[in-house]
């Protein structure tokens, strides 16, 4: 059984792979922050954090963890000229500055699991420059050099890699999949003509924390549909 704490469980990717994981029998410590969560599984443990705040509480982990994801994030698409300095200050420190918070303050007890695994989290808009994206793909820019620098740093010990997901159906991405005729329009601009699901993230995130992927760090993992590499059409 391994030990493994996902940041922003409560709900979309978060809760998927907190349920995923827990369903193969690891230990699952799980955070919300403004939707207060409880589970009737014991594999689960659920727990308040904010990552905004200037000091992390950890203390509900245990002495030894395998993995952690760090799952919050934001989708504000709106015209460059529209966004203020300090919505990208905003976005940066809930994608960015919350996920380097939460790494240093486990790092011990990472450092102590058995093939112990980081997961973060871009997406395709950092690779494929899509309108109104600015705003996200500033932070998910950030969170793909934080990847490949701790990756470096921590070799051999702890394991870091990055999903960069196309558009997923979550609650996150709700006001742009919420008809029909959204959903089909989104399916058709990605190559395998449809848009992601949590199984899907849940599925790479399994994989990225399991040693099947053990050979593997630093890695910008593009589970989008095929929309960053190639065209159809």
């Amino acid at each position: 059984m391994s030990n493994y704490i996902i940041i922003g469980g409560s709900s979309g990717m978060g809760l998927e792979a907190v349920n995923h994981l827990a369903q193969l029998g690891n230990r699952v410590y799980a955070t919300y922050h403004t939707h207060p969560t409880v589970s009737d599984n014991n594999l689960i443990s659920y727990h308040p954090l904010n990552v905004l705040e200037e000091s992390l509480d950890f203390s509900f982990l245990p002495e030894t963890i395998d993995g952690i994801v760090y799952c919050p994030g934001a989708i504000q698409l709106r015209p460059f000229g529209r966004i203020s300095p300090s919505d990208f200050s905003a976005d940066f420190n809930l994608q960015v500055l919350g996920a380097i918070k939460c790494i240093q303050s486990i790092l011990v007890q990472l450092k102590k699991g058995t093939n112990p695994a980081i997961v973060l989290f871009s997406t395709v808009a950092v690779q494929t420059g899509l309108n109104f994206h600015t705003q996200v793909a500033v932070s998910k820019g950030a969170i793909e050099g934080l990847t490949k620098s701790l990756a470096a740093e921590f070799a051999p010990t702890i394991r870091v890699n990055c999903i960069a997901p196309g558009l997923t159906n979550t609650p996150l991405a709700a006001s742009l999949l919420n008809t029909d005729q959204k959903m089909e329009a989104n399916a058709l601009r990605h190559p395998l003509k449809r848009v992601g699901t949590v199984q899907d993230i849940a599925s790479m995130i399994e994989f990225l924390l399991s040693a099947k992927s053990s050979w593997m760090t630093g890695q910008i993992l593009h589970l989008d549909g095929g929309m960053s590499t190639i065209k159809t059409s």
